[in-house]
């Protein structure tokens, strides 16, 4: 593999570990945000839960892309490296 195509590679994901982490920081201020609405206008009530789990779903699916992507990469140029040493490539 080239260095430009590693480059490209590795730019990628490094964008979509920067793009993991906005959405957590986000979704921690926000979360924080909802949990003080609801203990101001209704104490009693524990309404902020229900965003706080949905979200926090799409936020454990992010990071699985995210971080599980970079196992399968690793695991397909194994396997790429593995195949290409089986053949014989000067020769049909």
């Amino acid at each position: 593999m080239q260095t430009d195509d590693l480059t490209i590679r590795a730019r990628g994901r490094a964008e979509a570990k920067f793009g993991f982490y906005k959405h957590l920081a986000v979704y921690a201020v926000v979360c924080v945000l909802l949990l003080v609405i609801n203990f101001l206008t209704e104490p009693g009530s524990y309404w902020v839960i229900w965003p706080v789990l949905g979200w926090g779903v799409a936020i454990i699916i992010h990071a699985v892309t995210v971080f599980g992507a970079r196992r399968k990469e690793e695991i397909i140029d194994r396997m790429t490296d593995k195949e290409m040493g089986k053949r014989d490539w000067g020769r049909k």
